[in-house]
């Protein structure tokens, strides 16, 4: 046989012996954002661990998450509210007032790459392999006047269509959930046709909210939620211990990603954030409790990962309410 036939056909048996995967990307800016620029380097340092990724960038979650279930992608990259349908354990994390400070989410991130839970991050044939913060969703309203839980009685407020705990916490202060989902929320409330939503910083300019707060609206600077992205997996499409180096590699990566939060709250103008009372701020909290115990009862919120949120809370404000009762 020919030597150029040869190394013709050892170098298609090579190529076809390397396994590629294909990594579906939310990111509101598509390939432009933040979140897919990590992505990119993650999929640089995946090739340590033996994956060949090619990333693919959506700006629509709902097709990514789609697509990745369909078989289209072999992982997505999600935030952590849509990725529950895939992990509960993870996905609780953005459980409602769960966590109240990048510190304690720097605790939580960094506490999901230790190998001692990677059996919580397995499934249903699904895997978490990275868990980072997208920053806090803090509520945004269109009249600044909305400051108080009474006030807000009646308001329209946009709740993702995917995530039944918004809908509850919502009617639990006397307002109108209105089903939105990441592609039309920005839209609604800049248009009128809701009084307020509930959003990290980082949505801010890609979805134009100064439209909507005009001269009279505001942001609330306290945080409800906050907001996380997985990285899942089918694991079969990736090397063996894969998992474990990736989840360590992403939870490397919290400081970078809090400083670009901070920027980013930051570089939107002083004139939209309100500060409220710390009454106020202490009838939010008791009512985000409340919230979560039920949605913990009703099977939405993962129980383990409630018991975990708690143990940092009180770790950051040992003298909380909360830290002397039980029911968490």
């Amino acid at each position: 046989m020919n030597i150029k036939v040869i190394f013709a056909v050892a170098a298609v048996c090579f190529v076809q012996s390397v396994q590629a995967q294909t990594l579906c990307v939310f990111d509101l800016l598509g390939a432009q954002g933040d979140s897919y620029s990590m992505m990119k380097d993650y999929a640089v340092a995946a090739k340590q661990w033996g994956a060949d990724i090619t990333l693919k960038p959506y700006t629509d979650e709902r097709v990514a998450s789609e697509d990745f279930k369909a078989g289209q992608c072999d992982g997505v990259a999600l935030t952590g509210l849509r990725a529950r349908q895939f992990n509960s354990f993870t996905g609780s994390i953005d459980a409602i007032g769960g966590l109240q400070s990048y510190s304690a989410a720097k605790m939580i991130i960094s506490l999901m790459a230790n190998p001692k839970l990677a059996p919580d991050m397995l499934q249903n044939g699904y895997e978490v392999v990275g868990v980072t913060t997208l920053g806090a969703a803090y509520i945004m309203v269109r009249d600044r006047n909305v400051n108080t839980l009474s006030k807000a009685a009646g308001k329209r407020f946009g709740v993702l269509d995917y995530d039944k705990s918004q809908a509850i916490m919502v009617q639990k202060v006397g307002a109108q959930p209105v089903s939105v989902d990441l592609l039309t929320i920005g839209g609604k409330f800049n248009n009128g046709q809701l009084d307020a939503i509930a959003l990290p910083a980082i949505a801010f300019r890609p979805l134009e909210i100064y439209k909507g707060l005009g001269t009279k609206g505001a942001i609330i600077r306290f945080p409800i939620v906050q907001v996380t992205g997985d990285v899942v997996i089918r694991p079969n499409k990736f090397p063996d211990g894969y998992g474990q180096k990736s989840r360590h590699w992403v939870a490397s990566q919290i400081g970078r990603e809090v400083e670009l939060i901070n920027k980013t709250e930051k570089a939107i103008d002083a004139k939209y954030w309100l500060d409220i009372s710390a009454n106020d701020k202490i009838g939010y909290i008791k009512l985000m409790r409340e919230a979560r115990i039920d949605l913990t009862d009703d099977g939405i919120y993962n129980k383990k990962m409630m018991a975990i949120l708690k143990k940092v809370r009180c770790a950051q404000d040992p003298t909380s309410f909360e830290c002397s009762i039980a029911g968490e």
